[in-house]
């Protein structure tokens, strides 16, 4: 992402979450507004085994006099990367709460970013840059073991989505290749006019 848009769409399946976040965030530091969709498909690296026990390990970390003060612990993999980009801004200053109102992060793909153009982050995508035949999990395995209730939710909505996204592709297809027949058809009739606006260096 070299150049600002007014907003960059980015598809979180199979990026690596810390590295993605630190992308995030700093691309939101300098003013870009970021939406991540698919945060349930993030990855993370190591077994799933490994990052339970870290989760666990996160959750005993708490207030002893009132729990209720903090620290706060979210389940849902918005959420968690949410924190993780947290953790690289400097939040407690106007230009990282800032910087932090410019993210959005979302479970699935809802509307209307189903509709709009997904972008991948070649920098911290799993496949390259994760060794081959390490181990790693997605961070909707752990939130689901840890309590995060709308995993099948989810994925019932991701389901339905994709069947719509499906048709959507196969009419644009369809229009695509009547438009190329119809051209093709009609190429002899235009040659002559297609001349003449070559000539004037179009």
């Amino acid at each position: 992402m070299t150049s600002f848009e007014k907003v960059v769409v980015i598809d979180g399946k199979g990026h690596l979450l810390g590295r993605l976040a630190s992308i995030v965030a700093k691309q939101a530091l300098t003013g870009q507004r970021v939406v991540v969709v698919r945060c349930e498909e993030l990855n993370v690296s190591g077994s799933f085994f490994r990052n339970k026990l870290k989760y666990h390990a996160f959750l005993r970390k708490r207030c002893v006099v009132n729990p209720a003060r903090g620290s706060f612990h979210f389940r849902a993999p918005s959420r968690i990367f949410y924190r993780a980009i947290r953790g690289m801004t400097p939040h407690k200053s106007a230009r990282g709460a800032a910087a932090l109102d410019r993210i959005k992060l979302f479970e699935g793909v809802p509307p209307p970013y189903d509709r709009m153009k997904r972008v991948v982050v070649p920098s911290a995508l799993r496949v390259l840059k994760l060794k081959p035949g390490r181990k790693y999990c997605t961070v909707k395995r752990v939130s689901h073991e840890v309590g995060w209730k709308y995993n099948d939710v989810v994925a019932n909505l991701e389901e339905k989505r994709k069947v719509k996204s499906k048709a959507f592709y196969e009419r644009k297809k369809a229009i695509a290749n009547v438009r190329s027949k119809a051209a093709g058809a009609k190429s002899s009739e235009l040659a002559a006019i297609q001349e003449k606006i070559t000539a004037l260096g179009y």
